[in-house]
């Protein structure tokens, strides 16, 4: 194992934000152990290290290739950088909702092709359904197939209490969207697309969606544009057709539940030892958000407690305590 000293070294470097030094204490420990013959660990340190300066490496670069100017704080704190690395097999969607998925894939996919011919891809999505039934996380499927950042755009920064601040905000948002090709989610997007009939709204706000209907109208970037919300009945009925696709996410079947339990607890015993259809039509009107909680206990409560702990009844405990509403 690590000297102490290279093991204080190492801790000293990360808390004072050494990269330098971090990477070649590491690099030491790595060397030490190939002398100790422990080619295997040595191999794998070596492997996280590279692995970890090339991470470092790509956030720099996007944050570098991003407009520098005098906004530049204040895309700092309007766009959440993310590296998504979840890919559309990793998710268990309806058909209806997977091929829509697939198809922006698809013409992405052929973007150059479609664009000689006078064609646009479709990049302008806006998700609507239920919590927890995937829309956030096809906006990371969708970065992450197609070799993109995903940029989430923090709401509430958005919005200024000062005249106009808000639509210049927006602006800017707009402006790196055709300057930098990325993923860009307004999540809970209904905070801002809300009606402009609605009486108790306040003016900032009918002002930031007047704007963003400008600016999705003549976006002509490479970027996807995706906009998330679970109350799609409040939205502006102008916003629908600016979009290229709605895409609307139901609860999950019983058969798309068993689906995610088996792919969820595919490598422990519980899969084998619980009768997964039972619990699949205990579980209908749940979430997938819900499902994969229940399984996430279920798998901490085998290697906490052992799989002789875990009872049918405990279990579906689980599942209707997801029912109850708070």
């Amino acid at each position: 194992m690590a000297a102490a000293e290279q093991i204080k070294s190492l801790i000293k470097s990360f808390g004072d934000g050494d990269e330098d030094r971090f990477y070649a204490t590491a690099m030491q420990i790595a060397a030490a152990e190939a002398r100790r013959g422990h080619a295997t660990l040595a191999d794998d340190l070596k492997k996280m290290i590279d692995k970890a300066k090339l991470s470092k490496h790509k956030q720099s670069t996007i944050i570098k290739q991003l407009p520098v100017n005098v906004a530049q704080k204040e895309l700092n704190d309007l766009l959440e950088l993310i590296h998504p690395d979840v890919k559309l097999k990793d998710m268990v969607l309806s058909p209806i909702v997977q091929n829509a998925l697939q198809r922006v894939l698809d013409e992405q996919g052929k973007i150059d092709l479609l664009e000689s011919h006078g064609l646009k891809a479709r990049k302008k999505l806006l998700f609507t359904g239920a919590p927890g039934c995937g829309k956030t996380m096809s906006a990371h499927v969708l970065a992450g197939e197609l070799g993109l950042p995903l940029f989430v755009i923090r709401l509430d920064g958005l919005i200024s209490r000062y005249m106009g601040d808000s639509i210049a905000k927006l602006r800017l948002i707009f402006d790196t969207m055709h300057n930098f090709r990325a993923v860009y989610l307004f999540d809970e997007f209904d905070s801002i697309g809300t009606t402009r009939s609605a009486g108790n709204e306040v003016g900032e706000i009918k002002r930031v969606l007047n704007s963003f209907l400008l600016q999705i109208e003549k976006d002509d970037s490479r970027s996807l544009i995706i906009a998330a919300t679970n109350m799609p009945e409040s939205l502006d009925s102008a916003l629908f057709r600016r979009f290229d696709d709605i895409i609307s996410y139901p609860l999950p079947t019983m058969e798309d539940i068993l689906s995610l339990l088996n792919l969820e607890l595919s490598n422990f015993n519980l899969k084998q030892q619980t009768d997964l259809t039972e619990l699949a039509k205990r579980a209908v009107g749940l979430s997938f958000a819900d499902i994969h909680r229940i399984c996430s206990d279920m798998i901490k409560d085998l290697l906490v407690y052992g799989e002789d702990k875990i009872s049918k009844e405990k279990i579906f405990g689980y599942i209707e305590a997801r029912k109850t509403p708070f």
